[in-house]
């Protein structure tokens, strides 16, 4: 087999492996290692480049990524038969790398929506938000009923969207889990990407409309209705009120006009997902330049996915700007450790089936790519699940690593835009905030074209540098929050990915 490129890619000098960059057969010469492979390697799999004995660290991206579990020759492929987790000491070193970010002399505008109340939007939505489950259909039903009238009528209104969960009873009112739950919908209520909100409660439930506003200091206004299903009389009569009231919202919502105002408004929200050995390798580190871009302009982004940091967590604590900054995220860390125990779970029971078939083996090594979608600049903040988003700069947030709940908690702590990044192809959206996908490689981004919106995996060919791709993430993001639609939004995609962590009992 012979080709005009590598076959490996290495991505550091200390590396014991390489990256397979396309399919090579047993048998072939890696040239560029001076091995021969041993066994068939599809794209994105690792090889030895040396011989490893058992028990010793396989080292990626410079950094430990497992052990192996028997003696591993060079040319042969490492995967989940020969590499094992093993615990190991972290040098969390808080605050070693933090350096100082030159802003920029010139800072990058959009178009945006400002609020009445100084706040600023990336689309401009009407939201339907359910309490409670129970409530979840009358909300779909009105919303359903009104958006022929939407396109039709009030062209600068982006859209209906009804806000269901399968939460808001069985449970205590007194708890981490209720809390959670009350900020998140707090959150969504609060979005600026929504000019007007209906709450719909059924009447019963432990998620009541008068706690989230007795304990959110909400008042009802032109644009904030509450209802009640059980005071309102039911079903039917439940949506022809919706209905009213959401028509009412209507001609003022569409008064709007977007004008320029500076990158230090946006705030992203940056995920990956459906992911692959590519991720962090092309995608992830071309988003992590954009975040670099968008911070020097003064903007923030919101990395998230605690158990997909893990392992790389040290990596982030090294850039915090201060120990009380390290220690939160830290904190955070053994959280998960105690909470995933609790629940006869371990940390590495990610990556998932997908992930491994694309090449990814332990969290560690998941995890490493992951991080690197935060881009190099300093740690300001780590924040729990849904708390307001405040600081500038790159912070953390503490979610789960699943897509939906992860990035339910980032809108609802502000982020008015998403990155997410994806080697296997996830079809995400976001309803009221804009999902832009970023495919880490050439070959599903040819398949998913209806789905992807970037092709990070031009990297991998030499067409293109990181660093040249970022910059092009960075004016790509700048037009979304500008207006221009993304594929899932063309898709039409975003209405059913409210997924609130639900950490507290089912009664």
């Amino acid at each position: 087999m012979t080709t005009s490129k590598p076959l490996t890619i290495r991505l550091h000098n200390s590396d014991n492996v390489v990256v397979a960059r396309v399919d090579i057969d047993a048998g072939t010469e890696i040239s560029e290692e001076g091995i021969t492979c041993r066994d068939p390697i599809s794209f994105g799999h690792k090889i030895a480049a040396f011989g490893i004995n058992k028990s010793e660290a396989v080292i990626k991206y410079g950094q430990i990524i497992g052990f192996a579990s028997q003696h591993i020759k060079p040319g042969e492929h490492v995967h989940i038969h020969n590499l094992e987790m093993k615990e190991f000491a972290r040098d969390y070193a808080i605050g070693a790398d933090a350096k100082d970010t030159i802003p920029e002399t010139k800072p990058a505008t959009f178009k945006g929506i400002v609020r009445a109340d100084g706040r600023i939007a990336t689309r401009n939505y009407i939201g339907i938000i359910s309490t409670v489950n129970c409530s979840a259909s009358v909300s779909r039903f009105t919303a359903e009923s009104l958006r022929n009238e939407i396109l039709s009528d009030f062209s600068s209104v982006d859209g209906i969207v009804p806000i269901c969960h399968g939460m808001g009873c069985a449970c205590s009112n007194n708890d981490a889990g209720f809390d959670l739950l009350l900020n998140t919908i707090y959150g969504y209520v609060r979005h600026p990407n929504f000019a007007g909100v209906l709450v719909i409660g059924l009447g019963c439930e432990v998620m009541q409309i008068e706690t989230l506003f007795q304990r959110k200091d909400l008042k009802e206004n032109t644009f904030l209705h509450t209802m009640s299903i059980q005071d309102t009389g039911g079903t039917k009569k439940s949506v022809q009120e919706g209905i009213d009231r959401i028509r009412a919202m209507l001609p003022e919502a569409n008064k709007v006009e977007r004008r320029r105002v500076p990158a230090s408004h946006l705030i992203l929200g940056l995920q990956c997902g459906g992911s692959d050995a590519y991720s962090g390798i092309t995608a992830n580190p071309a988003l992590g330049a954009a975040v670099d871009l968008l911070v020097q302009h003064g903007g923030t982004a919101v990395l998230g996915e605690t158990p997909e940091i893990y392992g790389a967590e040290h990596l982030l604590t090294r850039r915090a700007v201060s120990r009380e900054v390290g220690e939160k995220l830290i904190n955070r860390i053994h959280w998960w450790e105690g909470h995933t125990a609790k629940h006869d779970a371990q940390m590495d029971n990610n990556p998932s089936p997908g992930n491994k078939a694309g090449g990814l083996t332990t969290i560690l090594e998941k995890s490493l790519g992951a991080a690197a979608k935060g881009g190099t600049t300093n740690l300001m903040e780590v924040y729990q699940y849904a708390q307001p988003i405040i600081a500038k700069g790159l912070v953390f947030m503490d979610t789960p690593g699943y897509d939906p709940v992860s990035l339910t908690g980032m809108v609802a702590g502000g982020a008015n835009l998403i990155c997410f990044t994806t080697g296997r192809g996830s079809v995400y959206g976001c309803k009221p905030v804009p999902s832009t996908k970023l495919a880490t490689n050439s070959e599903m981004y040819n398949r998913m074209q209806d789905d992807m919106d970037i092709n990070c995996g031009v990297t991998i060919d030499g067409k293109i540098s990181v660093e040249e791709m970022g910059e092009r993430i960075f004016k790509f993001i700048l037009e979304v929050a500008s207006g221009k639609k993304t594929q899932s939004e063309l898709n039409g995609i975003g209405d059913n990915e409210f997924v609130p962590w639900a950490i507290g009992a089912t009664m």
